[in-house]
C-alpha cells in the first residue's frame, strides 16, 4: 500500500497519523483492511486543554510513517471490535479507548500551540446564568461542547477558553462536579434507587457514577446511604 503526498511516495505500514485537512493519495494493488479512527477536533482540544491546563490555538498531528506502535494499533483494534459488535457499553467503553489514544498521541506525535495569556476572556454574567441554569435542568441528558456553546452564542474554542476563565476548571469537570452534588443531595434526602439516581444525574449507569465517586469522593453511593 503506498500513499503519495507532495509527489513523494511513502510506503504506509501498520498504522500512520494524518492531521486534518490534509490531502493525500493512496494506491493498493491487492485486497486489504483498513480502519479509519476520526479523533474530532473538539475531543482532541478538549482533553489536551485538560492535561495542559492551558487554553489551546491549534492541535496538529505530526505525519506519522512507517510506524509500528503497538499503543495505537491496540487502541484502533479494540475501537473497531466496538463499531461492530455494539456490545453492552460500547460507547463508553470507546471514549475511554478514545481518551487514552488522544493523550498518547498528544505525547508523542502531536504539535500544541497555546493562546497568549492576552487572548483570554470572560463570560458576561447573563451567560453565566444562561449556562448555569441550562446545565442544571438538563444534567440527565448528555451536554456536549457544541450545545453549550451554543447557550452562549459563541464558538466551541471560545467557550471553552472563556468557560475556564469564568469557573476555574474544565466544562467537564463542572458537570462532573454537579452530578455528584445532585446524586449526593437525593441519596441523603430521598429513598430513589441508587439506579435510578445515577440516571437522573446524568451518569451512564449506576458503575459509572459508583466510579466516578471513588474518584472523586473516595467512598461509594451505597456507602453515603450508611
Amino acid at each position: 500500500m503506498r500513499r503519495r503526498m507532495d509527489q513523494d511516495t511513502l510506503r504506509a505500514r501498520r498504522c500512520f497519523a494524518l492531521t486534518k485537512s490534509q490531502r493525500s493519495h493512496w494506491h493498493w494493488t491487492e485486497e486489504i483492511d483498513v480502519s479509519h479512527v476520526y479523533l474530532s477536533e473538539h475531543l482532541v482540544a478538549g482533553i489536551c486543554t485538560e492535561v495542559t491546563d492551558r487554553c489551546i490555538a491549534d492541535v496538529r498531528l505530526q505525519d506519522v510513517l512507517k510506524s509500528h506502535d503497538p499503543i495505537v494499533t491496540a487502541a484502533v483494534a479494540a475501537i473497531t471490535r466496538e463499531a461492530q459488535q455494539q456490545a453492552l457499553g460500547s460507547t463508553l467503553y470507546v471514549e475511554g479507548v478514545a481518551t487514552q489514544l488522544v493523550v498518547h498521541l498528544l505525547r508523542n506525535y502531536a504539535s500544541v500551540t497555546f493562546h497568549e495569556p492576552s487572548s483570554k476572556g470572560r463570560l458576561s454574567p447573563s451567560q453565566v446564568r444562561l449556562l448555569t441554569e441550562y446545565i442544571d435542568s438538563r444534567l440527565h441528558e448528555q451536554l456536549t461542547l457544541e450545545t453549550l456553546a451554543a447557550v452562549t452564542g459563541v464558538g466551541v474554542w471560545t467557550f471553552t477558553r472563556h468557560f475556564r476563565e469564568s469557573f476555574g476548571r474544565t466544562p467537564h469537570a463542572y458537570i462532573i462536579e454537579q452530578r455528584i452534588d445532585r446524586a449526593r443531595r437525593l441519596l441523603a434526602q430521598s429513598g430513589m434507587p441508587i439506579k435510578e439516581v445515577a440516571s437522573v444525574c446524568g451518569f451512564a449507569d449506576q458503575a459509572h457514577m459508583t466510579r466516578v465517586f471513588q474518584t472523586h469522593l473516595r467512598t461509594t453511593p451505597a456507602m453515603l446511604r450508611l
